[in-house]
């Protein structure tokens, strides 16, 4: 395994991260706990979670994820092995079975992390991150702005000092963001700088070879910044794997499963999918290798999140931590985004 350090802390962090929102729908505890057991022997201890998985999420199976993760403390013993990160969801109307409110309120704060610590049955959480948004902002597919006509008001100072509290309380020890543009975390970035609050320290987007709209302004708020990306989707829900352009039937798969997650489902991802697949093969790796190994040589990266349903296909992405793409190979997948851009935004 190849390890990294948390920005601006001393925490060592695996460069792969398991995700865990299919524990709970798509794998049994029984299952999970084999991932678990399997990722920690390769060296991963970097684990990603969130109050409202298992996805797709549902009154049912909330907090399933969380439970599981728990259960594995419990039995195994190895919470202390474990740097782990957990989210609060943000508004959704779908989402009220949740709590009464679904914002970033100190109410609501305080709420999410006492219930996700008891499913956790651990009494801190290593990075809490914001799930996404309490404002509308293009996110989770969308390129254009959507939030000309929005009644949110600015309360990043406010949920910085209830995180502030909770870090001083011992429950959590820092805080990053998911789903979130370079606005938003420039505005964090500016109150924790003067007003001596918590700094963000990582935001969870999507990033692989179908979305790099990371890189437009994402990264040079990295860079400059030192805020690292935990990039999920790396293989694009299994679509730079490969194994949807067979022809075969895949029912178990993620988008065969959940049709409505659209996003790397368009022909211009497909097409683009393709011209992956045959760079790969001029160079003897499989799309897997190909595409996790540019994911992992980007300078921003801190961790990538890889999810997978069976154990054989973790085993396939941890793989992958070895791979190293030459300057030849990146040359050849920019001249394929150059011509297809981020068909999956």
């Amino acid at each position: 395994m190849k390890y990294t350090t948390i920005p601006n802390t001393d925490i060592k962090v695996s460069k792969i991260n398991l995700g865990t929102m299919t524990f709970g729908q798509q794998n049994t505890e029984a299952e999970g706990h084999e991932q678990m057991d399997y990722a920690l022997d390769q060296g991963v201890n970097f684990f990603d979670t969130a109050e409202m998985y298992s996805v797709p999420a549902s009154k049912e199976t909330y907090g399933s994820t969380e439970k599981i993760i728990g259960t594995w403390f419990k039995k195994s013993g190895n919470r202390d092995k474990i740097v782990l990160a957990s989210k609060i969801a943000g508004p959704n109307a779908n989402f009220g079975y949740m709590r009464e409110k679904l914002d970033f309120s100190p109410a609501s704060i305080k709420y999410a992390l006492e219930n996700s610590l008891k499913r956790l049955q651990t009494d801190y959480i290593d990075l809490y991150q914001m799930h996404w948004p309490e404002r509308k902002t293009n996110n989770f597919g969308s390129r254009a702005f959507t939030g000309y006509e929005d009644a949110w008001e600015d309360n990043f100072r406010e949920i910085l000092e209830t995180f502030d509290g909770l870090i001083k309380e011992g429950k959590i020890k820092h805080v990053g963001v998911s789903n979130e543009n370079s606005w938003g975390m420039m505005r964090l970035l500016e109150e924790s700088k003067y007003q001596n609050l918590p700094r963000i320290k990582t935001v969870q987007n999507p990033y692989n070879l179908l979305n790099r709209l990371f890189e437009v302004n994402s990264a040079e708020v990295s860079k400059h910044e030192n805020v690292g990306l935990l990039a999920y989707s790396p293989l694009a829900f299994g679509t730079l794997t490969g194994k949807f352009l067979t022809g075969e039937a895949h029912p178990n798969a993620r988008i065969k499963l959940f049709p409505q997650y659209t996003r790397y489902n368009s022909e211009q991802c497909t097409q683009a999918t393709k011209l992956y697949q045959q760079i790969a093969q001029k160079h003897g790796l499989t799309l897997t290798e190909l595409a996790m190994g540019f994911v992992l040589q980007q300078p921003f990266l801190t961790s990538a999140i890889i999810g997978a349903t069976t154990i054989e296909q973790l085993k396939e992405n941890i793989a992958t931590i070895n791979v190293e793409l030459s300057k030849e190979i990146l040359a050849e997948i920019n001249a394929v985004q150059a011509v297809i851009p981020d068909p999956a935004p």
